[in-house]
Formats: C-alpha cells, structure tokens, sequence
C-alpha cells in the first residue's frame, strides 16, 4: 500500500487536533475564571497592540537576511563551485528576523513611554 497518502491525513488530523485542543482549554479556563467570579475578559490587551509592526519587520529582516546571504554566498563565500552554503540562509534569515523585533520592541516601548 502507498504509505506516501498518511502524511497530509495525519498533518489534516493533527492540525485539527491542536486547535481543537486550544480552544477547548481555553473555554475551560474561562468557564473557571467565570465560576470563581472573574472575568476572561481581563486577559485581553488595552490600547494598541503592534502585532503588524512586528510581523512586518520580521519579514523585513528575514527578507534582507535571505538576500544578504545569497549575496555574500554567490560572490565572497563561495566555497565550492555550486555556491549553495545552507547554513549561511539559516543564520542570516534569524539574525536579521531577531533585529527587526528587535526594532520593534525599541518602537513599541518608545510609542509607550510618549503615552
């Protein structure tokens, strides 16, 4: 029998699993939170939130990240005649991703200090 079928099968059920998971202990914790006289509502941020600001210079600095390290394998790192350096993407792609949170935590801290 062809074996290659179970994967997306088994990826659909466990994608299925998780978020079902979540979210059915996320409604028990509220249910408890509501018992114990709380509200769930609490947990939930004031004022602005910089999810775009993050997701967008993380991008950013994957992006650069990915085209520095093509840059620098294809012309100064090339070590053999392929030039396909796979650690190089790696560790470019994560660094320049850390900077660019990086810079939009310092925002994020500058936006509430003004406030």
């Amino acid at each position: 029998m062809n074996e290659e079928i179970f994967i997306p099968i088994l990826l659909g059920l466990g994608l299925f699993a998780t978020i079902f998971g979540v979210r059915y202990l996320q409604n028990q914790e509220n249910m408890l939170m509501i018992q114990s006289g709380m509200d769930p509502g609490i947990r939930r941020p004031k004022g602005p939130t910089f999810t775009a600001l993050k997701i967008g210079l993380l991008l950013i600095g994957a992006g650069l990240g990915l085209f520095i390290a093509f840059v620098l394998d294809n012309t100064i790192l090339n070590f053999n005649e392929h030039g396909n350096n796979p650690a190089i993407y790696f560790a470019l792609i994560a660094v320049f991703g850390g900077l660019g949170l990086f810079i939009s935590h310092l925002i994020e801290m500058k936006e509430s200090k003004e406030k």
